[in-house]
């Protein structure tokens, strides 16, 4: 009640803008950044009464970003409709695309494992299981939607990005996932040195320092499939540590739903197979801008007898 009441008086201290007229701003509030064109919808996450700043999570791009108060334009009513309507269609057609690589495998699994539809025999699957390690729960929670969707078996766990090395290898020896997802928030700051300068990124480095205690443990690329990153996150280094698929080639952003799709297709391409990395990216929202990997050998393992 106490939290709740902190952030009534945070809220009610800060105003932005609204079509030319300055009203409150509050937690979970969508605004865009006038200095920037409002090019990227954010989610207000904390409001700094000292310094009248706002801390803001990309609502679809993993970014992170700070800004002035008032350089913040609120995004309500029928522009925030048209927003989140706009982004449905996008997920609802990377979603189809899936969908559509994925009953084109089913049906080469069928011809081989009925012997060319030659005596028909029930089969079963046994797809990749996915342990995803998301920064940011309100993320989180849109990812697991999307993995039921496609019937991905995962498990999700919330843990900050500067925790992750410490949780996450102890999460590995109890659940065994053959899909491993490190993603959240990141993002790379010019003003703080160039690209190849580790520390101008915001959580680049918890990921990477991640992947290596896990890859410690289990270093071979096929036993346990990594996906590491977030937006403009340090992808070089990345997959150096041990990733086989990392975000960001060009540091640009990606949306929070792309490490979806790409472990998604991983878990449902059969075993004998090796994932090209171009047909898992080009269902990804962000492409090969955002994302890049290495060659991967697909998870899914088929069956029989399958008894009803």
């Amino acid at each position: 009640m106490a939290l709740a009441k902190a952030y009534s008086f945070q809220a009610a201290a800060f105003f932005g803008w609204l079509g030319g007229t300055l009203v409150a701003i509050s937690i979970g509030d969508l605004v865009g950044r006038k200095s920037y064109g409002c090019d990227i919808v954010f989610r207000v996450i904390k409001l700094n009464i000292k310094d009248g700043v706002a801390e803001l999570a990309g609502e679809d791009m993993r970014l992170c970003a700070d800004a002035p108060i008032e350089d913040l334009v609120i995004i309500a009513g029928e522009e925030r409709e048209n927003y989140e309507k706009k982004q449905k269609e996008l997920e609802a057609y990377s979603t189809k695309l899936f969908r559509q690589d994925y009953q084109l495998l089913k049906a080469k699994r069928e011809y081989t494992a009925t012997n060319g539809y030659r005596g028909r025999q029930a089969y079963f699957e046994m797809p990749g299981r996915v342990l995803h390690i998301d920064g940011d729960p309100y993320y989180l929670k849109k990812c697991l939607r999307v993995y039921e969707k496609l019937n991905v078996p995962v498990l999700g766990k919330y843990v900050k990005e500067e925790e992750m090395a410490n949780v996450v290898p102890e999460l590995i020896k109890h659940v065994r996932p053959d899909i491993l997802v490190l993603t959240g928030h990141d993002a790379y700051m010019k003003n703080k040195g160039p690209e190849d300068d580790l520390k101008a990124y915001r959580h680049s480095a918890h990921f990477i320092r991640t992947v290596k205690e896990v890859r410690y443990h289990i270093p071979h690329l096929d036993q346990l499939v990594i996906f590491a990153g977030a937006c403009q996150s340090h992808f070089e280094l990345l997959i150096r540590a041990g990733a086989n698929f990392a975000s960001s080639p060009t540091r640009v952003n990606i949306h929070a739903l792309d490490p979806v799709y790409v472990v998604s297709k991983i878990s449902y391409l059969p075993f004998t197979e090796y994932v090209n990395v171009w047909d898992v990216l080009h269902n990804t929202l962000s492409g090969t801008d955002g994302l890049g990997g290495v060659e991967t050998r697909g998870l899914l393992r088929t069956g029989m007898p399958y008894k009803l």
